[in-house]
């Protein structure tokens, strides 16, 4: 069993019968009363998002993830289908487990498998992915009011700010943990 200390972000536990992933988490101190911790929570099964604030006393089971290394291969009918590196067994996930993670998939990418007592909880993917833009409008010159920057759809379907400079057809990197654009790739 796991008590308060135990939580920090990423840490994944077992509550009331779901597998949630700690996604922020806030020591708190209030002037009268017990300290406690607020949390914001990922359902890993359905993909749900809760709020919960945990005491002194609260008990709950840390979960302990495999992770296996895959390669995605396609995308069909809302499913994203992964193939394991060592078996060549094929994973379907489906959209909603994936969550924002699915706007960062390219054909042939390598990423991590997280699996739980034999059910597929998610994938983790790499900090930084190089993806193509697909439709921007063109930079106009002085046009800096916005802060220099243009949106702009990548060929996963991510919409992101680029630099004024940057073209269809270019290759940019983008962090996958924030979502923004770093740089060009050359």
């Amino acid at each position: 069993m796991a008590t308060i200390s135990d939580i920090n972000k990423g840490t994944i536990l077992r509550y009331e019968g779901s597998i949630y992933e700690i996604i922020e988490f806030l020591h708190v101190k209030p002037g009268k009363g017990q300290a406690f911790v607020r949390t914001k929570m990922k359902d890993l099964e359905n993909g749900a998002t809760i709020s919960k604030n945990f005491k002194k006393g609260d008990n709950f089971d840390i979960v302990t993830l495999e992770e296996k290394e895959v390669q995605f291969l396609y995308k069909d009918k809302g499913e994203f289908h992964f193939m394991d590196l060592e078996t060549y067994e094929q994973y379907p996930i489906g959209e909603k487990i994936l969550g924002e993670s699915s706007l960062y998939l390219k054909e042939n990418m390598r990423c991590g498998l997280r699996i739980s007592e034999g059910k597929i909880l998610g994938i983790t993917i790499p900090n930084f992915v190089n993806l193509k833009i697909t439709s921007t409008e063109p930079g106009v010159r002085g046009n800096t009011a916005q802060g220099g920057s243009k949106p702009a759809v990548l060929e996963t379907g991510l919409k992101v700010k680029v630099p004024l400079f940057l073209k269809e057809g270019e290759e940019i990197v983008i962090d996958t943990r924030t979502g923004e654009y770093i740089e060009r790739k050359s």
